[in-house]
């Protein structure tokens, strides 16, 4: 679907207008004939502007108007623009219009994050289906209309946030892969082939560097796959060279059977998603690199299969990670924190960042504390980068929720024969957090944080951004905290 940001015009059959909550004029810039649609309003309807609901009139110039409601006025911004922006979208599909000028009389800001509410709300995957369902009507072309003198400023805006619309449109696209498409090799290649044109420099890791590195945690998830790990670099160098990189961590999980741990069949096919996180990476750096962000950034996504065979992970294996840390295996279900280990060492080694991020799938419990949705987890070992991400989520609607971590907590994962183990014993509860501290034992002292995404990465209902399925969470948390706190700084 095309979106575009264009100066006023009357030169549309369907015209989509606001209205205030209560208010008794139209955001119509003189365009329409706004007394005579109000009054139409109050003679057939009790529309009065709530925040998402729609009426539609004829004109007497014979154009379809609609009539989004923008809710109260003094809680208009930028992200009731992004959400009305997608519900106007929604409503010109139910409406079966192909065509429509979206006519909200405001500031450049909100009118490009209304253009971009479109556009995040038309994301559709639907590759593998081999006939069109005639009875959907597709939106074609959306013009969102603005002053002539705010014309240039709202392009530009709309330009730079559709650089990261594009990386959550790539991150949505590899989380909705079915398995057999999507596995570490294929992975590695789709996200060569994506990112290289747009400058960014992809390294490819297999599993003989891996052997060669002792990366013992990330090759015992993966032994049981006929399927090879993959471990994908990604570099952006955008900022001065004497700028310390940032850097993502991502859970690649193409598939998670549970291993000999195995899960239950049913909503296993939901195991798809369990690369969410990794796919998170791919789309922030993607976004860095579309809108050349001033800032060092590096990208790091452990990609396995974990899968049962005849050489597959059992319970009770132990294994050694690339820190040299030994690991009693439990569990072969909780296998994220095992991938993550090897790549959150190997980051921290080899680049020595300022910060370190990692986002994953992780645990059910954190679904558990949160519910779907509305939070991530969020834990730190640093209260600033902590309070930077919380207030870049609420930013941009992705929220996070900090858990607590501390030497108690981690004593439970402390293994009779091993340095640690993958899970805690049973009935010691916080599960999130043990997953938590388990990785902390990874990062040698950097700065760190650990997103679980596992309640947010996918939605079943969908937004009014997002339509049902993967989300792309994260690509906008992220880098609205580069935009807003690290990016140009040394």
């Amino acid at each position: 679907m095309k979106i575009k940001i264009s100066q006023i015009s009357s030169d549309f059959k369907t015209v989509v207008t606001g209205l205030f909550e209560g208010s008794k004029t139209i955001s119509d810039c003189g365009v329409l004939q706004g007394k005579q649609i109000i009054d139409n309003i109050k003679q057939f309807s009790n529309f009065n502007g709530s925040f998402g609901e729609f009426f539609s009139v004829t004109s007497s110039e014979g154009k379809n108007v609609i009539v989004a409601g923008l809710g109260k006025k003094d809680e208009w911004n930028e992200s009731k623009g992004l959400s009305i922006g997608g519900k106007i979208y929604c409503e010109l599909s139910r409406l079966k219009v192909k065509q429509a000028a979206v006519l909200v009389e405001d500031n450049e800001e909100i009118l490009a994050n209304v253009a971009y509410g479109a556009f995040l709300r038309s994301f559709k995957f639907d590759k593998y289906k081999t006939k069109k369902d005639e009875k959907i009507t597709e939106v074609e072309e959306i013009t969102v209309l603005t002053k002539n003198e705010q014309l240039s400023s709202a392009e530009k805006l709309f330009e730079r946030l559709k650089q990261e619309g594009e990386g959550i449109f790539l991150a949505r696209s590899f989380v909705t892969e079915p398995p057999n498409i999507l596995y570490p090799e294929s992975y590695a290649d789709r996200i060569k082939d994506e990112l290289t044109k747009l400058g960014l420099e992809i390294e490819v890791l297999d599993k003989k560097y891996m052997e060669k590195e002792n990366m013992g945690a990330l090759l015992g998830v993966s032994q049981g796959s006929s399927k090879e790990p993959k471990l994908v670099i990604i570099k952006w160098n955008g900022g001065d060279k004497e700028q310390k990189p940032i850097a993502f961590v991502g859970k690649g999980i193409t598939f998670d059977t549970g291993g000999v741990s195995l899960k239950p069949s049913r909503g296993m096919e939901s195991m798809k998603y369990d690369m969410a996180g990794s796919a998170a990476v791919v789309g922030v750096m993607h976004a860095l690199a579309g809108r050349k962000a001033k800032v060092n950034a590096i990208g790091v996504v452990a990609l396995a299969e974990n899968a049962i065979g005849g050489n597959a992970q059992r319970p009770s294996d132990v294994v050694t990670s690339m820190s040299g840390q030994t690991i009693e295996v439990l569990n072969t279900d909780a296998e994220g924190r095992l991938i993550l280990a090897d790549a959150l060492w190997y980051t921290q080694k080899r680049f020595a960042p300022k910060f370190m991020i990692d986002l994953a799938t992780l645990t059910g419990a954190i679904v558990v504390a949160l519910g779907n949705n509305e939070y991530a987890g969020l834990f730190s070992n640093n209260d600033e980068l902590a309070n930077h991400l919380i207030d870049a989520g609420n930013e941009v609607n992705e929220k996070l929720w900090r858990f607590p971590m501390n030497e108690a907590y981690d004593k439970i994962i402390d293994s009779p024969i091993a340095d640690v183990q993958n899970i805690a014993p049973a009935g010691s509860g916080g599960d999130s957090i043990m997953a938590a501290q388990f990785l902390q034992r990874f990062v040698n002292d950097t700065c760190w944080a650990h997103l679980d995404i596992a309640g947010s990465a996918w939605h079943e209902k969908g937004t009014d951004i997002s339509p049902r399925g993967a989300v792309g969470f994260g690509v906008r948390l992220l880098n609205k905290l580069v935009e807003k706190y690290y990016e140009g700084k040394p």
